[in-house]
């Protein structure tokens, strides 16, 4: 070895962390930077040039009209990793798992009335195909986002999404232990194809499902389609229970209410984030312009449904008006 030979002195972190003056906290060592196929922006993956899989991310991802320098310095506020994650939710789930338990033995189902289980088997149970709905926008966006950091917040929502889907089933079979002649368990697909109350949540979430650019889908899901959600499905139908005695449905709706308030600062940091590059407010607007109008006939057909809550649209509407704002937006 020739003595001009010199000693490469070893990084104490990852290079890309390595010129920041703090130390890296758990959150940047695990979550930032990941995705490799972010490298060669002409051909992702590492297959054939003419592979479909490469055209779709160049189309959907590489050439949204959505633009940054640099998407990876996006950073999540509530800098949750899978560690911190499961702890979070394993709360939440042992305080779910408690309500259940309790209400199930002060026989809360046998206490409601026959026309409130009935309008929960119309307006309650159908809704794990709206969270399936929900998860499936949210993994396609995982799969999608620019950056690793970005792509987290896709994959922790799209588990929470499955967690309301099964809170929702498992309510279905246990009311349907109590009332077993109203459909509960048979007809939630049905209400979901042609009940008026959902065919505006489904058509949003539809059309939702097969808008592909990365950036445009984010916009549905996280800005117009789940803050509809929360202001309908979630906040009104609880209010709705408390009205009728039926005090677990309201709580678990606000137990869900905790993830999608923990979505919306999400949210409202990565439109922060994205509209840092002035070309992308207008983009923007202009999306939530677009599908903006589906969510209030969404919220409008729902919401006539709650007849115990005269307000129920007025401040459904209030609800997604100020979660906008918050993001930023008109």
């Amino acid at each position: 070895m020739s003595d001009s030979t010199q000693t490469i002195k070893p990084l104490k972190t990852w290079s890309h962390l390595s010129k920041q003056r703090k130390r890296p906290s758990e959150y940047e060592i695990v979550t930032t930077n990941l995705h490799f196929h972010t490298n060669n922006k002409e051909r992702p993956f590492e297959v054939g040039q003419d592979a479909k899989m490469n055209d779709w991310y160049l189309t959907y991802r590489n050439n949204s009209p959505l633009k940054h320098d640099d998407w990876d310095a996006f950073r999540d506020p509530e800098q949750l990793v899978y560690r911190t994650y499961n702890i979070l939710q394993e709360g939440q789930e042992a305080y779910v798992t408690g309500l259940l338990n309790q209400f199930s033995e002060r026989g809360n189902d046998q206490m409601i009335t026959k026309q409130w289980a009935t309008d929960l088997a119309r307006l309650y149970t159908p809704s794990r195909y709206l969270y399936h709905a929900l998860q499936m926008l949210a993994s396609y966006l995982h799969q999608m986002s620019p950056a690793s950091t970005i792509s987290n917040l896709a994959t922790y929502q799209s588990a929470d999404h499955l967690r309301w889907l099964t809170h929702s089933a498992y309510r279905t079979c246990e009311l349907a232990k109590t009332w077993d002649n109203i459909g509960l368990g048979d007809k939630e697909r049905e209400y979901w194809e042609k009940d008026p109350a959902w065919q505006g949540f489904r058509e949003l979430a539809e059309k939702a499902l097969v808008t592909w650019d990365w950036a445009e889908a984010t916009v549905v899901l996280d800005v117009v389609l789940k803050p509809a959600v929360s202001a309908a499905v979630q906040k009104q139908l609880g209010l709705a229970g408390a009205e009728n005695g039926d005090t677990l449905l309201s709580l678990l709706n606000d137990a869900q209410m905790r993830d999608a308030e923990r979505h919306q600062r999400q949210t409202q940091s990565l439109m922060e984030f994205a509209m840092g590059n002035e070309d992308n407010a207008g983009i923007i607007q202009g999306w939530v312009d677009k599908w903006q109008p589906l969510a209030d006939r969404a919220i409008e057909a729902y919401c006539a449904e709650l007849t115990d809550l005269p307000d129920a649209i007025e401040n459904a509407k209030a609800y997604v008006t100020s979660a906008r704002k918050s993001f930023g937006l008109k």
